[in-house]
């Protein structure tokens, strides 16, 4: 059997810009059928490489190689559009098609765009990463290349974006640091790190482990280098004179080895815990708070958006909360009322005389270019008192957080979207506040910053509030949520997020049954009249087939985990890979029929 050519070939490929290179000599392959998801840290050049892959940007050296007639459609992280543009129009060229109007609609809908003709300049930032995020799945290429496609969606828009790519055989490409997406949609990640590609077959949770494999490898190699190093040491100690041929040769091995000894893995030693950090009993208690916004609606009509209707909640000390709810119910406007930035219609926010609030916003990136990244950081202090006569120099706060020493001293107009994002948290964290108020703190920061972020806030002795649509973050952070529902509804849930979408899971399926529980009590009271025993059972034909369908299951099943383990393994070739990833999803379609007869069945016994 001929070897299938892949959609994507990337054969020695090298981008820099002017001294600073940004990947040397990078290869990779993409596979119809794989989802490949690309980490790497802010900065190393993640956005560039699909803009290259992309025709966007040139490069230096290297081949890019498409399958023929290939149909690619590609997300941009910051799309342009006409303003003049109606939504509609600028998602595609329908010609009149009704099919793909409709289409066009329904994908819109799912990502809250509901008015088809509102010009794009109307639209907000996030509003137009959405139609453009649409304009890529309607147009059905065959080969989907994605820059942050979560960014600006809710959590319902992601978890229904996940559901739409994991359905039939779709192939991808795309940036993300949302870790839950990566773990549900992807089936092999790509690292670029150190101007390195790194592949691995499987979802982030096996990257993840295979990744520390990696590095633990490379350290064990680092330390037997350092051995050797010592002892080359004491040699050319020993040998100052005049060396013959062999000890030229030798001499000349002590200094490459040398390099290599002295190559750093980034390993972060340091754990950042502030003991000096004093926050009293009182904390803030929202007393009855009501705010609602008078809005226009597309027929020109006014309306009214209720954000909260007579909300009461007491914070209690060290609490670590998140906030969570649909795009526009009012998330940030409740953060902002706390901060006394937007005042509330009735009721009032009573805040504790302790409380020094740290707040991270989403609008809140405003640097001068010309200042170097150290200095952002000293105009705010030199250290932070750590407690007990320890402290953390400005510099070791920024290396903390992954600035090197080489970026501290770079300007900030050199930064990356996501560096100056991180840069503006440390500007936060820097004033040492006792109550850090975070609105959609991980927007941008790669996946390394993310975790020390958790790190941090998992360690910080004071409270926290986020608002976050990173549910990997959530679940991390925070022990309590608020669940803005809309129209001033407003739920309290004791727990994290993937523990609130079980309670969900099992309220609507509570609900369900119920509902199924009522239908099926008036069912029989209209069969009374015609039968005596209102009970229903499985006929003989029904029986056999229930007890195939537990049988199909399990078969199923146990396929299905085989191929997982298979598609994780790395050792299958290019054209096994694309046939297991094509049946993959075939299985979960099978499984999910089967089931739901199933149970249909399972309520006749």
């Amino acid at each position: 059997m001929p070897q299938q050519i892949p959609y994507l070939d990337v054969q020695n490929l090298t981008k820099s810009f002017g001294a600073q290179v940004l990947f040397r000599d990078i290869s990779f392959s993409i596979a119809e059928g794989q989802k490949v998801g690309l980490i790497a840290k802010n900065g190393t050049g993640k956005s560039t490489l699909l803009s290259v892959l992309t025709g966007k940007e040139g490069h230096d050296s290297g081949e890019i190689i498409y399958r023929n007639d290939l149909k690619v459609g590609y997300l941009e992280q910051e799309p342009t559009f006409d303003p003049a543009e109606s939504v509609l129009d600028a998602c595609f060229n329908h010609h009149g098609d009704p099919e793909r109007v409709l289409k066009a609609k329904q994908i819109l809908t799912q990502l809250h765009i509901s008015d088809f003709d509102q010009p794009m300049g109307q639209l907000s930032g996030g509003q137009q990463k959405r139609v453009a995020l649409a304009n890529v799945l309607i147009t059905e290429p065959d080969f989907i290349i994605l820059d942050e496609p979560t960014n600006h969606l809710d959590l319902k828009m992601i978890e229904w974006l996940e559901n739409f790519l994991n359905r039939g055989n779709r192939t991808l490409l795309m940036v993300t640091h949302d870790r839950y997406f990566l773990d549900n949609v992807c089936n092999v990640i790509v690292e670029l790190d150190d101007k390195t590609i790194y592949t691995y077959h499987g979802n982030f949770s096996y990257y993840l482990e295979k990744r520390q494999e990696r590095i633990d490898n490379k350290r064990a190699e680092l330390a037997r280098v350092n051995n050797l190093y010592r002892k080359e040491l004491e040699w050319m100690r020993r040998m100052p004179q005049a060396r013959g041929h062999k000890a030229r040769f030798r001499e000349d091995a002590f200094y490459e080895l040398e390099v290599r000894a002295k190559q750093r893995i980034e390993d972060r030693q340091m754990q950042l815990k502030s003991s000096n950090v004093y926050i009293g009993s009182k904390i803030f208690e929202c007393q009855y708070v009501s705010k609602a916004f008078e809005t226009r609606r597309p027929d020109g009509k006014e309306d009214k958006k209720i954000i909260l209707k007579d909300f009461y909640y007491n914070f209690a000390r060290f609490e670590k909360m998140g906030i969570i709810g649909n795009n526009g119910t009012g998330k940030s406007t409740f953060i902002k009322m706390l901060l006394g930035i937007v005042p509330p219609d009735s009721g009032k926010f009573d805040i504790g005389e302790t409380v020094r609030f740290g707040y991270f916003s989403q609008d809140g990136l405003k640097f001068r270019p010309d200042q170097k990244v150290i200095d952002v950081i000293t105009d705010i202090a030199d250290y932070i008192d750590l407690g007990g006569g320890r402290h953390m120099t400005a510099s070791q706060f920024l290396n903390y957080f992954l600035f090197s020493r080489e970026e501290q001293y770079n300007f900030v107009s050199k930064l990356s979207g996501g560096q100056r994002r991180k840069l503006y948290l440390c500007t936060v964290l820097m004033k040492n506040p006792n109550f850090l108020v975070l609105d959609e703190p991980t927007n941008d920061l790669d996946i390394q910053t993310l975790q020390v972020l958790e790190e941090y806030l998992q360690n910080f002795p004071g409270c926290v509030i986020v608002v976050s649509h990173d549910r990997y973050f959530m679940d991390k952070v925070v022990d309590h949520l608020l669940v803005f529902k809309g129209e001033g509804v407003v739920k309290d849930f004791p727990g994290n997020y993937t523990q609130y979408r079980e309670y969900e899971k099992l309220q609507s399926k509570e609900s369900t049954q119920k509902s199924q529980g009522k239908k099926a009590e008036t069912d029989n009271e209209k069969k009374k009249d015609y039968h005596h025993d209102t009970r229903k059972r499985m006929t003989f034909k029904e029986k056999r087939e229930f007890e195939q369908l537990s049988k199909d299951i399990k078969v199923l099943e146990e396929e299905q985990k085989k191929l997982e383990e298979e598609l994780c393994s790395g050792n299958l070739s290019v054209d096994d890979l694309t046939e297991k990833s094509k049946r993959l999803p075939k299985i979960k379609d099978e499984l999910d029929e089967k089931e739901m007869r199933w149970l249909e069945l399972s309520e006749l016994e």
